[in-house]
């Protein structure tokens, strides 16, 4: 392993088709549009990365991450792979407004470098366990939509629900009951992606309470800006209420922790990269925050790596990471997340173990 080069990095787009548009309250996806990097080391080691663009959220382009990975993936070569760390740190300098792509380049950096030492990606995160289960979204549409999907998602055999709400109050509602109805005995979480205040929260929750719902956890409610409001919903809602988009990088979260702002923080590898995820979730689990582990639009590629970094490090209490159910097919190959919603990593020997069907 010692002094083993980075000798090339190829960057490609992946464009795949969803079974649906996944729609949350400002927005949605139509397929997905992401990048894909394979790295290549001098001793014949390769590892894959995956970059998720997410412009109604980040402000990230497909069109942009491809070229910010084009020349960093440049910058790399010719580095030793072991100092990964200095590396990656620079890498974060360079890519402060591109941090999908960080975490693209950390993640195919990290699955070299774990299949160079013959262990599985959750072992470097600690080990703590191989198996964790998703939840799987519910996402805007009609009453008859949410139904619909509920339907299938129990057939799957999945019991965690994520309910997308904020699009139009009263339909919500109704959602919300239709989908109580088919599934009393389910966990729900609620995310409205920024698009209430502090009052249209607790009327919201008041009112799904009032026909027996009781949200584990209510996600994002009030828009990023608005930090107060998330604080005095924090102290103040009958529901947990976790952070995401205010929770966009590792300042946020120290702010979130110093404040107590609220008890649950969503990461996502999109929005940190690995290294820095990792550092956030172990200083929200010093505070006694409580963690979720999510995602943008990822394929089971990226989706896995969440997967490995959540199961190694064993202090997530939500897990959700169901987008690769919404890809129309695969793109990927290799072991992992099953068809109920369980990712079961002890069969992966090294690396993420999943790598991509064409690279």
């Amino acid at each position: 392993m010692k002094d083993c080069l980075i000798k090339e990095v190829r960057v490609w787009k992946l464009n795949a088709e969803l079974t649906q548009p996944f729609a949350i309250s400002h927005g949605q996806h139509d397929q997905a549009e992401n990048v894909l990097i394979r790295l290549d080391l001098s001793n014949g080691v390769s590892g894959f990365g995956e970059a998720a663009c997410a412009p109604h959220i980040t402000g990230e382009t497909q069109d942009g991450t491809l070229a910010s990975l084009r020349a960093c993936g440049q910058w790399l070569v010719g580095k030793p792979a072991e100092l990964y760390r200095s590396l990656c740190r620079l890498l974060a300098e360079r890519l402060q407004n591109n941090r999908c792509a960080l975490a693209g380049l950390e993640m195919a950096l990290l699955d070299a470098l774990t299949r160079c030492w013959n262990v599985p990606l959750y072992r470097f995160f600690g080990g703590a366990g191989t198996r964790i289960e998703t939840d799987m979204t519910v996402t805007v549409g009609s009453v008859e939509e949410a139904g619909a999907l509920t339907r299938q998602i129990l057939k799957k055999g999945i019991r965690k629900l994520k309910v997308k709400v904020g699009r139009d109050f009263d339909l919500d509602l109704l959602r919300v009951r239709r989908i109580h109805q088919m599934a009393p005995r389910c966990e729900i979480v609620l995310d409205a992606n920024q698009a209430f205040d502090p009052g249209r929260t607790m009327l919201f929750l008041k009112k799904v309470r009032a026909f027996g719902v009781r949200p584990a956890l209510f996600e994002q409610p009030v828009p990023k800006a608005d930090w107060e409001g998330l604080k005095w919903l924090g102290k103040h809602c009958p529901v947990p209420v976790c952070a995401d988009e205010s929770a966009s990088n590792f300042l946020d979260v120290s702010r979130i922790v110093r404040e107590k702002a609220v008890p649950a923080v969503n990461i996502k590898l999109m929005k940190f990269g690995l290294l820095e995820a990792a550092e956030a979730a172990s200083l929200c689990r010093a505070a006694g925050i409580q963690l979720m582990i999510g995602g943008m639009l990822e394929s089971r590629l990226a989706m896995t790596a969440g997967a490995h970094l959540a199961a190694g490090m064993g202090c997530f209490q939500f897990v959700d990471l169901d987008t690769p159910y919404f890809f129309k097919k695969d793109p990927m190959r290799g072991p992992g997340l099953k068809s109920n919603g369980v990712y079961d990593l002890k069969p992966i020997s090294c690396g993420i173990g999943v790598v991509p069907r064409h690279s």
